[in-house]
């Protein structure tokens, strides 16, 4: 491919955070931009000082923001151009993505090869792929879906797309969810626990891709989870475990690209997921995982067929990956806990590290039974020790100091308890008894109010499977921060509350873990 004759321009910082996607901006009446025939959303390549960028090219017309003479690049481009304002710089056509070839041969149902699924990750992590070629990769592989070789070139390739960390110790423990149950913030316990037995359990998670609050924006209410990758690894050393965001690590960093599509685009295939949490556990430096996958009518796994499926995925691809791997299928019928978002979810956490009699047990229980699965890691703990272990530490205080201390570690945030100002609360279409709570139904509510990117925003849950409610009774309550995304909320709740009520005898039995 014959490459365009190079122009000099000067370089602008545009102030726009335009969320992992290198963006250039060019006026119309550019010499470049008229003699180049550049066209908007085309693929750029801007150079400066022997570095470079590849960027999606907007075309502007108001000089306010970049004059004729000047190229604009968005924040994140900028930064990763490492130039100065006013510097010369030149730009041009950027060649295509070879790779793309891969994914047009994935749209059409081929299978790749794990070549193919390297070049795909490279490609991606030196941002040559749009998010329009993201979106494509995604809903290739999600529709016509990868065999278990393919998860397993996936995951590699994301491994090798960034740093790997060795913490040079035999076991080094993590605990991780599929996802899909609001609520369910067991890791905030799960972490202290381990970490107050001495075990290393450095919890690196993503922020949430399609619900109200994932570990790390439930953790940044109390406390930093952007740590650079040296005072990750010194508080590490300390404190035997964090809670903290992988994507400041730069660990599997491709799979951050991945999520800022699925995100909006609410995608989460099995495969991809399976190759997003193993990839990111292994470049933590994990050895030994346990997977809490969640079975239920609105969970992200409906029927234990599919569990069992999933759970034998986890295990290969983990195997070959050098991964210690066990899968515990848990009860996925209802949220965990009351709070759904941020706030909410690190107060029901505190209560339960406090003995808080408030606290919720659902919350308490669970989060004892994966720490117990966990510390039976340890080869000095019998199988079925685990939970009373687990349950000394939490109930003797020694979580509670752990988990204060990793706070105070990562930078405590002291300001953290401010829910929502505008609320209102969601009465019982019925008498009679909770048979049935969707959890989508309740996770899109608390996505409307706002969580997780308002802090305080989401449900607050009054009653769960099992409870007897008067007609209008609260079920639960909606705290928002904006009077636009209070009533986005209410107007959803009273299409469908989420709430099914029933008579007693057709409330759910007990769900046996497995």
């Amino acid at each position: 491919m014959s490459r365009q004759p190079r122009r000099a321009l000067r370089l602008r910082r545009v102030a726009i955070d335009t969320y992992r996607e290198n963006v250039a901006y060019l006026h119309r009446q550019c010499p470049a931009y008229r003699a180049e025939g550049f066209q908007a959303l085309a693929k750029v390549e801007v150079s400066a000082n022997g570095r470079r960028v590849i960027a999606v090219l907007n075309v502007v017309d108001d000089a306010r923001i970049v004059a004729p003479g000047e190229l604009g690049l968005s924040e994140q481009a900028f930064a990763q151009l490492g130039g100065r304002a006013g510097q010369a710089l030149r730009i041009r056509h950027a060649e295509p993505p070879a790779s793309m070839d891969a994914v047009r041969r994935k749209i059409g149902g081929e299978r790749l090869d794990p070549a193919d699924y390297a070049a795909i990750i490279r490609d991606i992590t030196a941002n040559r792929y749009s998010k329009t070629e993201i979106g494509a990769f995604l809903v290739a592989t999600g529709q016509t879906e990868m065999d278990r070789d393919e998860v397993l070139a996936l995951a590699r390739a994301m491994v090798d797309s960034g740093e790997r960390l060795d913490w040079q110790e035999p076991l080094v423990a993590d605990k991780h969810c599929i996802g899909g149950i609001p609520g369910n913030r067991t890791s905030l316990l799960v972490v202290p626990i381990v970490a107050a037995h001495g075990m290393l359990i450095p919890k690196t998670s993503s922020r949430a891709i399609t619900s109200p609050a994932g570990s790390a924006d439930t953790m940044e209410v109390l406390a930093a989870v952007a740590l650079p990758l040296e005072r990750l690894r010194r508080i590490v050393r300390k404190e035997r475990g964090c809670i903290a965001w992988g994507g400041t690590a730069r660990l599997a960093p491709a799979d951050d690209l991945l999520i800022s599509v699925e995100r909006p685009l609410s995608l989460d295939s099995q495969g991809q997921m399976v190759a997003s949490i193993l990839s990111k556990k292994v470049a933590a430096g994990s050895t030994h995982l346990l997977i809490d996958l969640p079975v239920g009518p609105t969970a992200k796994v409906r029927h234990m067929r599919e569990a069992q499926r999933l759970r034998k995925l986890f295990e290969y691809v983990a195997l070959q990956l050098g991964l210690h791997v066990q899968v515990v299928i848990t009860d996925g019928r209802q949220p965990v806990g009351r709070g759904i978002g941020p706030v909410l979810e690190a107060r029901d956490v505190l209560q339960v590290l406090q003995g808080d009699p408030a606290a919720p047990p659902d919350l308490r229980q669970k989060a004892l039974r994966l720490a117990g699965r966990v510390l039976e890691f340890d080869p000095d703990v019998r199988g079925g020790d685990g939970f009373p272990i687990a349950r000394d530490i939490l109930d003797s205080g020694r979580a509670l100091a752990k988990m204060n201390a990793i706070v105070d570690a990562q930078g405590r945030r002291e300001d953290w308890l401010r829910l929502g100002r505008l609320r209102f609360e969601v009465g019982a279409p019925a008498a009679g008894y909770v048979i049935g709570i969707d959890n989508l139904q309740l996770a899109r509510i608390a996505r409307l109010a706002g969580a997780p990117m308002a802090k305080g925003a989401g449900v607050e849950l009054r009653r769960k499977l099992g409870d007897r409610v008067r007609r209008g009774e609260p079920l639960y309550r909606v705290y928002a921060e904006f009077p636009a995304d209070r009533e986005f909320a209410r107007a959803l709740a009273a299409r469908d509350c989420g709430y099914a009520i029933g008579r007693r005898a057709e409330a759910p039995r007990a769900f046996v873990e497995i």
